[in-house]
């Protein structure tokens, strides 16, 4: 027969078991929708984080990803979330999407650096940037971040292709019906996508890289981004090339506590197992030094203490 303690038992338990037994704090992790790869990082993220202190609790909550993530953390709806640096810049500057509504959310760490790749048929005989102007070419996924910086980059250079809507499914099938000469399509690390290669491998294309105006031209005009130097290959066409790119990466709600921020971008930096399954582009990558190398927006203080704390330099301009 089981025995149940009463109430004075349950004090007495109380008083003999350790604090942190009841001051375990949840915490909810903005990811993207449940299908996508980014969603299990994140799940591997708040595994690393639960079993690193008992102190927490994570959960991983299914969201609109990037702009929702960033609007839910700055209603305290989440703790943290997935983002992308060139739109946590434009959060933090109250520009573009954010317009007149700046988001204080601050940078924890990046983990995938999406170099934009602009590929065309070589068919279409289209060897430079400028040569898009009046070309009917997919400017990236509709509603993605792709999309929009494309738009803003071609927009810096004065060209102005005549843009190929759709999903990326429905631009791959542009391109191999000769409905499109091209797009322009995220990498994985230095090397093509999936739905690139797939292109590729039936649609010989080539792919054009940035001149040394037009990266300057960058650099100044939209901060937000990075530039990316890449080895190129066989499948692009091309020897090493320049273009522009965004991390992927994980922000805080604008009031998370420094020493919750330490706790968590020291449990992440220093698992080398759980992240590496579910997401294998983090495989072998030094976070924190691909953070500081890549990031355009400020990092957390608690951020900023562990990288420290381990002997990096964090550059000014990311305090």
């Amino acid at each position: 027969m089981k025995k149940y303690l009463k109430p004075a038992g349950l004090a007495l338990a109380a008083a003999v078991l350790p604090l942190s037994a009841f001051a375990q704090e949840r915490l909810a992790f903005g990811a993207t929708n449940a299908q996508s790869a980014h969603y299990a990082y994140f799940a591997a993220v708040a595994k690393v984080v639960n079993a690193a202190s008992s102190d927490y609790q994570a959960s991983v909550v299914e969201t609109g990803a990037t702009v929702d993530n960033l609007k839910r953390m700055d209603r305290g709806q989440l703790d943290i979330g997935l983002i992308t640096t060139s739109a946590l810049y434009h959060a933090n500057n109250g520009i573009k999407t954010f317009d007149g509504k700046p988001i204080g959310s601050k940078l924890l760490w990046a983990y995938s650096l999406a170099p934009q790749n602009v590929v065309v048929r070589q068919d279409s005989d289209v060897s430079s940037l400028g040569e898009l102007a009046g070309k009917r070419f997919g400017p990236g996924q509709r509603g993605s971040s792709t999309e929009a910086t494309s738009q803003d980059v071609l927009s810096v250079f004065g060209i102005e292709p005549e843009w190929v809507r759709g999903s990326n499914g429905e631009l791959a099938a542009a391109i191999k019906d000769k409905r499109a000469i091209g797009f322009i399509k995220s990498a994985v690390g230095t090397k093509f996508d999936a739905l690139t290669t797939d292109i590729a491998t039936f649609t010989p294309v080539q792919v054009l890289g940035l001149d040394a105006d037009q990266t300057a031209a960058v650099r100044e005009k939209l901060p937000e981004l990075s530039i990316v130097d890449m080895p190129g290959g066989e499948m692009e066409n091309s020897g090493p090339y320049t273009t522009w790119g965004f991390m992927i990466g994980v922000s805080a709600r604008p009031d998370l506590p420094d020493d919750v921020a330490y706790d968590i971008v020291k449990a992440v930096m220093e698992d080398s197992i759980e992240q590496a399954t579910a997401f294998p582009n983090v495989k072998g990558q030094n976070l924190a030094e691909l953070t500081l190398q890549y990031a355009t927006s400020k990092l957390h203080p608690g951020a900023i203490r562990y990288f420290e704390e381990t002997g990096l330099t964090v550059p000014d301009h990311l305090k």
